[in-house]
């Protein structure tokens, strides 16, 4: 098997061809993508339960809006805390520094990382820009990401910080096109019915 380009720390774009209702208009970053397979949350899935609901300590550290999000298909009775932590050493996208950054949190990619929720919040408290919750995540088994971006299913792009905590994370995919300088902020404009167009 030929070496796997990672993606970790991009964003997989849902195109308008994409037939799966679970991505449909869907913004996947992905939090690890290698030779093993591939693994993302949804960041535009807004669930109606709060945080506070369910991981009550970690609530006043939820950006908002302060509910859960549905990060995939996969273990929708786990939870994920993927956060920003802000700062210029952690702005210059290296990844892979053992120790770089609070304890309780795991570079991805630049300033996003997991979050040990196991953790205590007081340990992150003062640290992190944003912080959301995720139930459950996407997942991709060896070589099945790479199959459906040849099929043209998904976009790949580059990942911002702001895109974790999007204030209007339903308006996400519009946006996240919308700042690409190519083709794809064309189809930004796509229509939620194309039958309607």
């Amino acid at each position: 098997m030929t070496e796997v380009s990672s993606l970790t720390g991009r964003l997989l774009v849902a195109t308008p061809a994409l037939a799966d209702p679970n991505f449909d208009r869907a913004v996947v970053l992905l939090l690890d993508h290698d030779e093993e397979g591939s693994l993302g949350v949804v960041l535009n899935r807004p669930t109606p339960v709060g945080v506070a609901d369910i991981l009550e300590a970690w609530a006043a550290l939820a950006g908002e809006p302060g509910v859960v999000f549905q990060g995939g298909p996969v273990s929708l009775d786990s939870a994920l805390g993927v956060a920003v932590v802000p700062g210029e050493a952690h702005e210059k996208g290296t990844s892979d520094f053992a120790g770089d950054g609070p304890l309780g949190w795991r570079r991805v990619h630049g300033a996003i990382g997991l979050v040990d929720l196991e953790a205590p919040p007081e340990l992150l408290a003062t640290e992190l820009g944003s912080l959301r919750i995720f139930a459950g995540y996407s997942g991709w088994g060896p070589g099945q990401l790479e199959d459906e971006l040849v099929e043209g299913a998904w976009y790949v792009v580059e990942s911002e910080p702001g895109d974790v905590s999007s204030p209007d994370p339903l308006q996400l995919w519009r946006a996240v096109l919308r700042r690409q300088r190519n083709e794809l902020a064309m189809v930004a404009t796509y229509p939620d019915d194309p039958s309607l167009n």
